[in-house]
């Protein structure tokens, strides 16, 4: 299995070749130039501020230990427990439970929250999910998440492009550079997003979320309250869906929020609810 570390310098790297492909697709040898000082600038900026991208895509504010004392108290117990700095507390305003975490590394870490997550779970429940998102802080797995999110989200708004310019005709589509819309233009428009969707599936496994229950429950020291939560979660996400929810990061969230309303949940990288619940309920003393 590869690395965070591989994976990361691999994902990068075929994201580059495929903003490459799609600017020469849209625009021949000048769009394979401009696709690739663009992709040389989202690989920087993917690594630096893709965090800041996907909380900004969610409107999530930060929230003081004087505005959520219990949940800066529980996070920072729970920190603790697992040997890394206390991350900072995000806020978002949402009636559909859910949470996530983000972050380069524990050094820069964020757990984000919805304000519905509040409303259904016990303390305990939420000291689970909490240290759900402390695993993935601990593990190293927050980096590979949020840079396949903000790539899975550029891809996408470039092969729309792509699209356009098949549509259109495009301004380069018999010449010999082989670029411009047309055919070319739409085939790449139909194959970006099914490769996006894989890469993430490549990147973001489903083995991090048992490895993140299995930390989450060390952290907690309680198993069966984070059982309980997914439980709860998965129910009331069904009925409540997220309200902003993108297919590009639905794999950082801790139970999937496109579950019941789109075709895209049919691709979930999350594993299937009843065996997180039974492989933590086989953890209890």
């Amino acid at each position: 299995m590869f690395s965070n570390t591989m994976k990361t310098t691999f994902l990068l790297a075929l994201m580059t070749v495929l903003i490459i492909l799609i600017g020469r697709a849209v625009g021949g040898q000048q769009g394979m130039v401009l696709a690739f000082v663009l992709a040389g600038a989202m690989n920087l900026g993917s690594y630096w501020f893709s965090d800041r991208i996907v909380l900004a895509m969610y409107r999530a504010q930060e929230v003081s230990p004087q505005e959520h004392p219990g949940i800066h108290q529980m996070v920072a117990e729970l920190a603790q427990n697992a040997g890394i700095p206390n991350p900072r507390v995000y806020m978002i305003e949402d009636d559909s439970p859910n949470a996530f975490a983000t972050g380069r590394d524990p050094q820069h870490a964020v757990v984000a929250v919805t304000t519905g997550i509040l409303r259904i779970l016990s303390r305990d429940e939420l000291r689970g999910v909490l240290a759900h998102e402390l695993g993935h802080v601990k593990n190293r797995d927050i980096l590979i998440g949020s840079i396949a999110a903000t790539m899975a989200g550029a891809i996408m708004i470039l092969a729309n492009m792509a699209r356009w310019a098949a549509i259109f005709g495009g301004n380069r589509g018999n010449d010999e550079e082989g670029g411009g819309g047309g055919l070319i233009g739409m085939l790449v428009m139909t194959i970006v997003a099914p490769i996006a969707a894989m890469l993430i599936q490549m990147a973001i496994s489903r083995s991090r979320e048992y490895l993140a229950d299995a930390s989450g429950a060390q952290f907690s020291h309680n198993p069966l309250s984070l059982a309980s939560a997914l439980g709860k979660l998965q129910q009331a996400s069904q009925q409540i869906p997220m309200a902003d929810a993108k297919p590009a990061t639905a794999h950082m969230f801790i139970v999937n929020p496109l579950s019941g309303r789109s075709l895209m949940s049919l691709f979930s990288t999350h594993p299937p609810i009843e065996e997180r619940i039974a492989r933590l309920r086989a953890m209890r003393p």
